[in-house]
């Protein structure tokens, strides 16, 4: 029986207008409150549909079983409601807080839930149940009881789900994009076809999940457990994982970064014909595109591969210092503890590339000026790039979008972030002794000092 039923079909639900529903949320305020009058809002079993409750604060509100199909829930405060079996399909809960809510068996097939808390959640799976004649509620008696939590088409971009539990649920087709979900428990949950690019799976349960499909590119799975985890054609391609888990048998399934058959050769070609192609203008040789290949290690030191494709690339401890690389695309890439020291890498795109450890001491990271008519200045791009205990020192990072960004224990000792977008950026521990921000943004930013 589908969760969207809520405690069974013979419960009827009360139909709430939104001036009735006001009346109960002002007096729920006050309850939240300690004001007299104040009464905890009980919405069991009540058809919410298509209401606007934004903003709204119903933590700790009874909305068991209640119908919410397709209403406005945007930025509303539902820490430690109880959900149980609610219905969620179509609902906007788009930067709501539902913390340590109660959500199991509930229906959220195709809400919209981007940026919101949904921090140690529980959508494991319900028990149906009914109401007798006196109003009791009783569990159902068969087979058919289980109401399984499913979040199937749903939209969670940019969304805290912490160690939420929702083994056991349907999670396919779901948009997890930027995702943390670290600790988050999704023991034999389906995942197919899910798009879970750049999560933070750090520690997170996988075990007998479902991930047949899916895409995540660029996800951090450091001590995530994937025993008996289905990854059939699911791409893993500059997805982070430890060297254990990258023996693991059911990778095999997986869609992984390529290897060269004769690398040195391979890559001497591909570099002759991408230097001509730089110096013809396009109109010679070709354009270099490196991207999902597995160059980690390597020595690539002084190489020129400026305006390359290199989407998804690991470059793990590879020595590129001095590198040029100006306007080459490499989000997404591997380049955990990679040397980048002095390294031309004005107008870069390192979206959601991990370079935690690397160094970057004395690198180019600020905007290159296109010579067109319209003066066009390309920043580099740097959005929810993982440098974490990476080395800043005396780099130039000037215009460069860091918005997202994890600087966390970086060394930006000297650093030049004038004009910066560090919106949102983490810089918990980073040395900024003697760096320049002169008109850098850093609203909303973590860990700097005020």
């Amino acid at each position: 029986m589908s969760s969207a039923q809520g405690f069974g079909s013979n419960s009827p639900r009360t139909k709430l207008t939104q001036s009735q529903l006001n009346a109960i949320l002002l007096r729920h305020q006050a309850f939240r409150k300690s004001q007299p009058g104040g009464v905890r809002a009980n919405l069991k079993m009540r058809d919410l549909s298509h209401l606007d409750l934004s903003g709204i604060d119903l933590s700790d509100a009874d909305l068991s079983g209640a119908k919410l199909f397709s209403a406005r829930l945007t930025g509303a405060n539902l820490a430690n409601a109880n959900l149980y079996a609610a219905d969620l399909r179509l609902a906007n809960l788009e930067k709501a807080d539902l913390r340590r809510a109660d959500l199991r068996g509930a229906c959220l097939r195709g809400a919209v839930l981007s940026e919101a808390t949904l921090v140690e959640v529980d959508l494991r799976d319900g028990t149906l149940l009914h109401y007798d004649s006196s109003g009791e509620m009783y569990a159902h008696e068969y087979e058919d009881s289980v109401l399984t939590s499913e979040l199937t088409a749903a939209t969670i971009r940019g969304a805290d789900l912490s160690r939420a539990k929702i083994a056991n649920a349907f999670v396919m087709q779901t948009d997890l994009t930027d995702a943390v979900l670290r600790g988050t428990k999704f023991m034999r949950a389906n995942l197919t076809g899910s798009n879970l690019t750049g999560c933070d799976l750090t520690d997170a349960d996988l075990t007998e999940a479902n991930l047949s499909g899916a895409r995540l590119s660029g996800a951090v799975m450091t001590g995530c457990a994937i025993n008996r985890t289905n990854f059939s054609g699911a791409t893993l391609i500059g997805a982070i994982l430890d060297a254990a888990q990258m023996r693991s048998p059911n990778l095999q399934a997986a869609v992984l970064a390529k290897t060269l058959e004769n690398p040195e050769d391979d890559l001497r070609e591909m570099l002759m014909e991408h230097l001509s192609w730089i110096d013809s203008g396009g109109k010679a040789g070709k354009r270099a595109d490196l991207s999902a290949l597995d160059l980690s290690g390597r020595k690539l030191d002084g190489i020129n591969l400026s305006a390359a494709i290199l989407q998804c690339i690991a470059l793990r401890g590879a020595n590129l210092s001095g590198a040029a690389m100006a306007i080459a695309d490499m989000s997404l890439a591997d380049l955990r503890k990679a040397d980048l020291s002095k390294a031309d890498l004005r107008g870069v795109n390192f979206e959601r590339a991990t370079l935690t450890g690397a160094n970057l001491t004395g690198a180019q990271l600020g905007p290159v000026h296109i010579q067109t008519m319209s003066g066009h200045v390309w920043r580099a791009n740097l959005q929810r790039a993982r440098l974490g205990m990476a080395l800043l020192c005396k780099a130039d990072l000037r215009k460069a979008n860091l918005s997202g960004a994890n600087l966390a224990g970086a060394d930006l000792t000297g650093a030049n972030l004038s004009e910066a977008d560090l919106t949102g950026a983490d810089l918990t521990g980073a040395v900024l002794d003697g760096a320049t921000m002169d008109q850098a943004i850093v609203e909303e930013a973590i860990g700097l000092a005020s």
